[in-house]
């Protein structure tokens, strides 16, 4: 981004002027504020994750003129139950979960849904299921990631261009602006491998009906961190407009200043898309003369208020939460740690107005509670039959404990008499002996008789 507001031409090649200053801005001591002219929009990029309806709102609150959804893949769509929400103004499109949630009353007329379809018919499917909440469908066919390639979709559909002319005509001609559905069909692509490449594709794609086509400069196979190749921009921005056909660039725009910027330099009547620069601070739509990027903390605080305010996922929002917090930053650590709103409002020092009943933390965090409670379970039946072991086996000593004294009682009484017998025996046999020894008594001796 440059670090100052881009000073009007005398006349501006397209788009409004700048508007008066107010006098309220000026005074002795202060210069007056000199507003850059808008020469196009300055526009949300679709971002998997980070596109999410939190991220929308506070863009739209901090300027964006139009913001793009995550791709959501057509398919899921269908089948999908539409469920309002009365309390947030929300709108969720569920199946076995959700699948998308939009907000109407906040966002609608600012918002292109993104599409991942690699047919024409389940595009016309999903995009008249999904027109009631929102005020255009885009096709992706730039997405170079697996999930999206692996099924003929994204960036896919640039080495089957036949296919993609047929989806956009499909949607053109079953939901465009001369259907009952009146919305504008739009694709996002990005480089061929040559400049004469990419403007044959872009002309093809202008003849099939389409409002809007935004170019992503870099090829499939680049990734983010890899400069933006901007050489077929100019051509590519001309067949646009000579097709009528309202033009967005991508590729390394760093806000409002730099996108006015680009916007003017390569002649581009629409606008430029912002994505990693707005994924790390969402107020980077605010132009410079206006002050431009808000503080993190500040932007952080915002996002969570909207969060809460639209019940988001607290995956999402803690996910979008890390990127906005610089990573060397204390707090970035402590958010990391977090498993619930009600944790991350403690980090942030702010309000917790999330719904206690639907703060259950993390995927993540509700499968280790889930297993917790059944451990917590298993422990417990474990326990009760270790106590019903122990009883039973107290009982059962008791009983033998109760037998072994009975036995005991009758041995003893058997012993006695046994005792009794041997003495007796025992006396008579001395008594015999003594009476041997007496005169004559070896002529008679006595009989014993027990």
């Amino acid at each position: 981004m440059t670090d100052h507001a881009i000073a009007p031409p005398a006349i501006p090649p397209h788009g409004p002027q700048p508007e008066n200053i107010p006098a309220e801005n000026t005074s002795a001591d202060t210069p007056p504020v000199i507003p850059a002219t808008k020469y196009g929009k300055v526009v949300l990029a679709p971002m998997v994750r980070s596109g999410q309806l939190a991220t929308r709102l506070l863009s739209l609150k901090y300027g964006a003129d139009i913001v793009w959804g995550p791709e959501t893949i057509d398919k899921s769509l269908i089948g999908c139950e539409r469920v309002e929400n009365p309390k947030t103004g929300c709108v969720d499109y569920v199946r076995t979960g959700l699948i998308f949630r939009a907000c109407p009353s906040r966002e609608k007329s600012k918002f292109i849904f993104q599409m991942g379809t690699a047919a024409p018919d389940t595009a016309v499917a999903a995009a008249k299921i999904v027109a009631q909440d929102v005020s255009g469908i885009d096709v992706n066919s730039g997405c170079p990631k697996p999930f999206s390639t692996h099924a003929g979709m994204g960036a896919a559909l640039l080495k089957d261009i036949p296919r993609l002319l047929s989806i956009l005509t499909a949607l053109v001609e079953n939901v465009g602006l001369s259907t009952p559905y009146a919305l504008p069909i739009s694709v996002k692509i990005r480089l061929l491998p040559t400049v004469e490449e990419t403007h044959a594709l872009i002309t093809s794609l202008c003849k099939t009906g389409i409002s809007k086509l935004t170019l992503h400069c870099r090829t499939p196979p680049m990734r983010p961190g890899e400069r933006a190749i901007r050489d077929a921009l100019s051509g590519a921005a001309k067949i646009c407009e000579e097709a009528g056909v309202e033009f967005f660039v991508n590729g390394d725009i760093k806000g409002w200043d730099d996108a006015q910027q680009v916007i003017k330099e390569y002649g581009i009547e629409g606008g430029a898309m912002i994505a990693i620069a707005a994924e790390s601070n969402p107020s980077c739509f605010i132009p410079n003369h206006l002050g431009g990027p808000k503080p993190w903390r500040e932007v952080v605080t915002e996002y969570m208020l909207i969060a809460m305010s639209v019940e988001n996922p607290i995956s999402n929002t803690k996910f979008c939460l890390l990127n906005m917090v610089p990573g060397k930053n204390e707090m970035h650590k402590v958010l990391s740690k977090a498993k619930t709103y009600r944790d991350l409002c403690e980090a942030l020092d702010l309000e917790c107005t999330f719904p206690e009943e639907l703060d259950l933390g993390t995927l993540k965090t509700q499968r280790v509670k889930a297993q917790e409670e059944k451990d917590a379970q298993l422990q417990a039946e474990r326990a009760e039959r270790q106590k019903k072991l122990a009883e039973f086996k107290r009982k059962k000593a008791e009983a033998e404990g109760g037998k072994k004294e009975g036995e005991g009682s009758n041995k003893r009484i058997k012993v006695d008499v046994g005792e009794r017998s041997n003495t007796t025996t025992a006396a008579v046999a001395e008594l015999a002996a003594t009476d041997m020894l007496l005169p004559g008594g070896a002529a008679e001796p006595v009989q014993a008789a027990v």
